[in-house]
């Protein structure tokens, strides 16, 4: 059999030679020549094929969506009610962050699960598991690393009478395949073995979950890569130190984007946690500097506690470190809060942070960020059972956001009687003199 040669493309302009080079001829870009396989080699046919009749779109037929759930509760919500056949999902997340542990115990819970081991042996997959305490009986390893391996066996295992009903891949970047030269973890070797599984998953209808690694320094090049393959991408986060992971679905074929699941990791794993809406209020105090803050995550208000620290500088620039939230962002409030407010910010030390270590991305937090700054400079701390929702514009203005009604309702639920938003001022500066003088 005659060898397959490889050539390197380059993602930027397309352009295509047999060796790698660490910039592209073509458009002078560095590192956009990716190895990957002729697309001839792969389909193993010409690419003068005949032509194929389209169908309209009205005449097709609805089919529901057969899904089949987790046993995990928060999973389950992340991924719009459980596994749909055929599902391809990539979990990714920092190391140790806990993905395999949520892996094994998805797996337990299957009927007939197969577990490809690519960066832990089967030994230490079967020491987890008992330190775990799951039923194993359902789990089948197997401790290969070579891709087409890995499909022929489980091309074999669907034509069985008792076909898997998933399988896990631990992780991507430990796969390979021999007609690529590159070395496991490339991008060219995660998109064709990523590609080749994604096929075989559509074909028999068998859900797979790639497990996507990422480093702590955010290199994200084989996730990343894979994001537009895939029906799901389900981001894995929170810190190592703290017991509370926040599981963040940004995208989803067969449901919503933006939901998140919350777990906490303890001895039996990972537990679905069922109070989200107070999660990470549990050692909130009244203080300066610190205010509660309702967020939207998919389709719950989430409860976080916002602390600042204003502090006088002895540095010829004043520092500005935010934690779980947009840097930029915090830089705008503090603009708006030395203008019109008239707070003495610019030779001040500035720190800002989420308890928690959930990240907070939309603009329903700016107005507690802005209270929290303002009662670290004045040293003045909110009332008891307060809550600040809604949005700081450039001019100061205090704007609604959205679902606005339904933070309230949660927040009262929780105890929080005292609401901050653009129903007590119009504008930031308003509000600022009427709670803090």
């Amino acid at each position: 059999m005659a060898k397959v040669h490889s050539v390197y493309v380059c993602q930027n302009c397309g352009y295509s030679q047999s060796k790698w080079a660490g910039k592209c001829p073509n458009c002078d870009q560095w590192g956009t020549l990716v190895e990957t396989l002729p697309e001839d080699t792969k389909s193993g046919q010409s690419r003068n094929a005949h032509s194929a009749t389209p169908v309209v779109l009205s005449s097709l037929a609805n089919q529901a969506l057969t899904r089949t759930q987790t046993g995990i509760s928060e999973l389950d919500r992340v991924l719009g009610g459980g596994l749909v056949l055929g599902h391809v999902v990539l979990l990714a997340g920092e190391p140790g962050i806990g993905k395999s542990t949520l892996l094994l115990q998805v797996a337990s819970k299957a009927s007939r699960c197969l577990y490809v081991a690519g960066e832990e042996s089967p030994v230490q997959i079967k020491l987890r598991s008992e330190r775990l305490k799951l039923k194993t009986d359902t789990i089948e390893i197997l401790d290969v690393t070579d891709v087409d391996v890995v499909i022929a066996t489980l091309e074999d295992l669907s034509t069985s009478k008792n076909p898997p009903t998933l399988v896990v891949v631990d992780s991507i970047q430990t796969i390979s395949t021999k007609d690529l030269m590159g070395i496991p973890g490339s991008v060219g070797q995660v998109r064709e073995c990523a590609h080749r599984l994604t096929r075989f998953a559509k074909k028999y209808r068998i859900p797979i979950v790639l497990v996507g690694q990422i480093t702590k320094g955010g290199s994200v090049a084989g996730p990343a890569t894979l994001a537009h393959m895939v029906d799901t991408v389900c981001w894995f986060e929170g810190e190592t130190e703290r017991d509370l992971r926040v599981l963040r679905s940004i995208k989803n074929r067969f449901g919503a984007t933006d939901e998140i699941g919350v777990f906490r990791m303890q001895e039996e794993g990972l537990v679905s946690v069922s109070d989200i809406e107070s999660a990470f209020l549990n050692a909130h105090e009244v203080a300066p500097g610190s205010v509660v803050a309702s967020i939207l995550e998919g389709s719950r208000p989430l409860l976080v506690e916002i602390q600042s620290l204003v502090v006088p500088t002895k540095m010829p620039i004043p520092r500005r470190v935010a934690s779980g939230v947009d840097p930029k962002r915090v830089d705008v409030i503090l603009a708006v809060l030395t203008k019109h407010v008239r707070l003495p910010l610019y030779d001040h030390d500035v720190f800002v942070n989420v308890v928690g270590g959930i990240s907070v991305k939309e603009p329903g937090a700016d107005l507690a960020i802005a209270l929290s700054l303002a009662s670290s400079v004045l040293g003045k701390a909110l009332p008891e059972g307060s809550i600040a929702i809604g949005e700081v514009g450039l001019l100061g203005e205090i704007r609604p956001v959205l679902r606005e009604n339904e933070r309230m309702k949660q927040a009262k639920r929780q105890g929080l009687k005292i609401v901050y938003s653009h129903s007590n001022a119009s504008n930031l500066q308003q509000l600022v003199k009427k709670t803090f003088h």
